[in-house]
C-alpha cells in the first residue's frame, strides 16, 4: 500500500472499527500525521504567538480533531490485524501504554482469517 493509498483508505474508513488494517496502513497514516503536525508546529513557532500564530494554531486543533476518530479507528483496526481488541487502546492512559500499544502495532499480521475479518495480505 502506498502512502496516498493509505491515507485515502484510513479516511475512507474514517469511523470504521471493524476488520483489519495492514501494517503499511496504519504506519504511512502516521507518518503523514507527523508531518503535518511538524509542519504546522514549526510554522507556530517561527511566526510567534501574534495573528498568524494564532491563526496556525487554530489550523493545528482543527486537524487534530479531524484526524481523532480516523486515528482511533485505524489503530483499532491494526490491532485487530494481530489478533488484539481495540479495547488495548485503553493502555494509553496509563504510563507505558503507549511503548505496548506501538509493539503490538509493529507485529505481523496474525496469519488467515481471524475473529476480526479476514487477513487483509491474502494470506
Amino acid at each position: 500500500m502506498t502512502f496516498m493509498e493509505s491515507i485515502q483508505t484510513v479516511f475512507q474508513k474514517y469511523a470504521v472499527f471493524e476488520g483489519r488494517a495492514r501494517r503499511s496502513e496504519y504506519w504511512w497514516f502516521y507518518l503523514g500525521y507527523a508531518v503535518v503536525n511538524g509542519v504546522l508546529s514549526a510554522l507556530i513557532r517561527a511566526v510567534g504567538s501574534g495573528g498568524v500564530g494564532t491563526f496556525l494554531s487554530i489550523i493545528s486543533g482543527i486537524i487534530a480533531l479531524g484526524c481523532l476518530v480516523p486515528t482511533i479507528a485505524v489503530t483499532t483496526r491494526r490491532l485487530h490485524d494481530t489478533g488484539k481488541s481495540g479495547w488495548w487502546q485503553l493502555l494509553y492512559l496509563t504510563c507505558i501504554g503507549s511503548i505496548v500499544i506501538l509493539i503490538f502495532c509493529a507485529l505481523d499480521s496474525q496469519p488467515g482469517d481471524n475473529q476480526y475479518g479476514p487477513n487483509p495480505k491474502g494470506m
